[in-house]
């Protein structure tokens, strides 16, 4: 099996639909109709992945994600009939890895779900040349996959994580926006600069102790970033 995903929709046509095509491909698929099944599915079977609809019954996705992001990392593709910017990031700042909108075609969920469950398995596997790295009260130990600031652990998902990481291993050179998305996300996300602009925020909101005068990612405008 490829992995485990758990698929989130108060459709069942779309959950069918889904489901048929992945198991097609080699996936284990779990299925929930609202967010409350959702939650009690996860916290059982533990999938490795979420596909994770926004409107809902009961609970709805943003909620569903938010109430996850509080004790579990586990990747989450959201899905929306809202082809809105505006909702593309409220997504991505509720802690999810990515966004996909309503109608979409099998090819692009199964390159989306690919793409994420890559980022996941090669931020696991992947092993640094050097353990840890240290500035000022930040602590990173890529080797435990553990993040401190001021001897505090702060919990990252496995995106915050590889972004940071990225940043760090390269520290302190400036890395490009288009080389950033293209080595944490994958080559077919070198547009989508908003992913890199939510993450960079939710990265700060975490590490920095005043976001809007960060002093370990500093930006370098219209270029990119670099870690102090």
């Amino acid at each position: 099996m490829l992995g485990k995903v758990l698929i989130v929709d108060d459709d069942l046509s779309t959950i069918k639909f889904v489901a048929a095509n992945l198991e097609a491909n080699n996936y284990e698929v779990l299925k929930a109709q609202d967010g409350e099944q959702a939650l009690k599915i996860i916290e059982k079977d533990f999938p490795d992945l979420v596909v994770l609809d926004v409107v809902m019954p009961r609970m709805d996705g943003y909620a569903v994600c938010r109430r996850l992001r509080e004790w579990s990392q586990i990747p989450v593709i959201m899905l929306s009939a809202i082809s809105d910017e505006r909702e593309k990031v409220k997504c991505l700042d509720l802690g999810a890895d990515d966004y996909l909108c309503k109608p979409f075609g099998l090819d692009e969920i199964l390159a989306r779900i690919r793409a994420v469950l890559r980022r996941s398995s090669t931020a696991v596997s992947t092993t640094p040349t050097q353990p840890v790295f240290k500035s000022g009260d930040l602590d990173i130990n890529f080797v435990e996959r553990r993040v401190k600031i001021g001897g505090r652990e702060v919990l990252l998902t496995v995106t915050e994580f590889t972004l940071l990481q990225e940043l760090a291993l390269n520290s302190p050179k400036v890395l490009t926006y288009q080389l950033l998305l293209h080595r944490v996300w994958g080559s077919e996300y070198e547009d989508e600069r908003d992913y890199l602009y939510v993450f960079i925020r939710r990265l700060r909101k975490k590490l920095e102790h005043n976001p809007r005068k960060p002093s370990h990612i500093i930006s370098i405008r219209d270029v990119g970033y670099r870690l102090e």
